[in-house]
């Protein structure tokens, strides 16, 4: 019986980490108006580790907004809350950071990036990330 019970542990956090997504969210923002700090609610609410960086510094559901760059590992998304001529200052980090895939909101369509996206590799979706989330697809 103990070795069931500790096997049922040790799956369960198992099951709590592989649902865990570690996200890094490009335009975060203080504005609870704004879909960004929806999103970032949203996944810290569904036991997501959240990483942002954003125009101003602030924080929300206890996670800082950084306004520059951020040294990241094992990203599995990033996902896109600004608009395409704004993204071209983090190509670069986006393509060296490698996440399993990119997610880009509604308003954040980006060509020229799905083309770099695709060069290096990695998945992007034109999908809403407050969708993904509340579906249980993300």
């Amino acid at each position: 019986m103990q070795e069931i019970h500790a096997f049922l542990i040790t799956f369960v956090t198992y099951l709590k980490i592989m649902k865990n997504k570690k996200t890094l969210v490009l335009g975060a923002t203080t504005k609870p108006e704004r879909y960004a700090f929806r999103a970032i609610n949203m996944l810290t609410q569904k036991g997501h580790t959240v990483l942002a960086i954003g125009q101003n510094t602030g924080e929300v559901a206890g996670v800082k907004i950084y306004t520059k760059a951020i040294p990241v590992k094992n990203i599995d998304t990033v996902t896109l809350y600004l608009n395409p001529a704004r993204q071209r200052d983090y190509y670069n980090y986006i393509i060296e950071a490698q996440p399993k895939r990119v997610i880009f909101n509604p308003g954040s369509e980006n060509p020229e990036l799905y083309q770099l996206l695709e060069l290096n590799n990695i998945k992007f979706e034109i999908a809403c990330t407050l969708v993904l989330l509340a579906t249980n697809q993300y």
